[in-house]
């Protein structure tokens, strides 16, 4: 595997822009985090041992900056994000019954591997994503794309264990609930 060179990092700008903006949902700050990559690329180069490929070696870097991008912002989140949490959690409740099941059964999904293959498929996703609360959002991605354990975020976002779960739970609602809307039931097939 090749060493990259210092103008050759540049050519990742745009797979790293697209992970950046997924993960934050701000095109500003995924500039700044992905700059920040590039930054710490350049200047890491000497230290490149060539044991990954340069995409996924800047994408671990890119990884690290993102996760302090939303330790950052965590800390400045007002009240109203536990507000939009609280009225999150009260919708998703409204979908059960007291006993906990379904009020209205979800739709039949098909076949799910191929709509991974799908452009707008992703699209969707990426747009329900920016639809759930930006906390709720940041939780999800960090634990089911960036693949973070519940240590990492409990120490990342400054919460506890049981938030993230409930975190993930409501995301995981949400997500499903959209994605039937907007995607299994027709709207963006």
């Amino acid at each position: 595997m090749s060493i990259p060179s210092n103008g050759n990092l540049e050519r990742w700008r745009p797979d790293l822009m697209r992970y950046a903006t997924l993960q934050l949902r701000d095109p500003e700050l995924a500039e700044d985090v992905v700059q920040e990559t590039l930054l710490a690329g350049l200047e890491g180069l000497v230290n490149f041992a060539g044991k990954s490929s340069p995409k996924t070696w800047l994408i671990g870097i890119l990884k690290h900056k993102i996760v302090d991008a939303i330790r950052r912002r965590s800390r400045e989140q007002s009240r109203a994000t536990d507000i939009e949490d609280e009225s999150l959690g009260e919708a998703i409740d409204d979908l059960f019954t007291a006993d906990g099941k379904w009020k209205q059964l979800p739709s039949n999904w098909g076949n799910p591997e191929r709509a991974f293959e799908n452009k707008k498929f992703w699209e969707t996703f990426e747009l329900c994503s920016k639809l759930m609360p930006e906390r709720t959002a940041a939780v999800f991605m960090m634990h089911e794309v960036m693949e973070y354990t519940t240590d990492e975020i409990c120490k990342e976002l400054a919460i506890t264990p049981t938030n993230i779960w409930v975190t993930l739970h409501r995301a995981r609602l949400s997500l499903r609930q959209c994605l039937e809307t907007k995607w299994f039931g027709g709207a963006a097939k």
